[in-house]
């Protein structure tokens, strides 16, 4: 149960009440402080649809940060997300075995952008050894966008955790499909 109740449209005053456009419990609860989720939806809508960085590997990416960070919200949201942007279920198996140090057969450019977001995850953020790499394999609004979603959703895996929000229904299929461990 979330720590703070879940609003609808009907509990708000009618100019935030597009904040629940899309009525998933996380933005339920970001809007109690209407500043504070345009705010964050504003970064989360370019992300999303203006980032310069190739969908598939944007949700590669923001998988990797909800798998380290055991967020059972970020993971089942965005594998659904990730199927609609070319993510296959196969690439979601590669990646769980690329964060354990397996062998994949995932491309050197997708072993990179998840190993950048493992670093940026586990901080203080992508070394220079990766960055190098990144720059032979992505342009530099690319690299910017990268590390801005990585970062954005080490920020988001934090937040969901922080305020208990509840992964809905209609996403639970999706962990079913792939688990979180234990």
């Amino acid at each position: 149960m979330a720590r703070l109740p879940y609003l609808d449209k009907a509990d708000l005053p009618p100019e935030h009440a597009d904040l629940l456009a899309r009525g998933i419990n996380l933005h339920r609860v970001l809007a109690h402080n209407p500043g504070a989720a345009r705010a964050f939806s504003g970064l989360g809508q370019y992300i999303r649809h203006r980032t310069a960085l190739d969908p598939r590997l944007r949700e590669l990416a923001i998988l990797q940060v909800g798998w380290l960070a055991r967020s059972a919200y970020e993971w089942s949201h965005h594998i659904k997300i990730g199927h609609d942007f070319g993510v296959s279920d196969a690439d979601i198996e590669a990646l769980v075995a690329d964060t354990r140090g397996e062998a994949t057969a995932l491309d050197g450019t997708t072993r990179l952008v998840l190993l950048a977001a493992r670093e940026i995850h586990d901080g203080p953020g992508v070394s220079e050894a990766t960055f190098a790499a990144l720059r032979g394999a992505l342009g530099p609004a690319e690299i910017v966008d990268l590390v801005t979603t990585a970062s954005f959703y080490c920020a988001v895996v934090r937040l969901l955790a922080s305020l208990e929000v509840d992964v809905e229904e209609s996403y639970m299929p999706y962990l079913q499909r792939h688990p979180l461990p234990a």
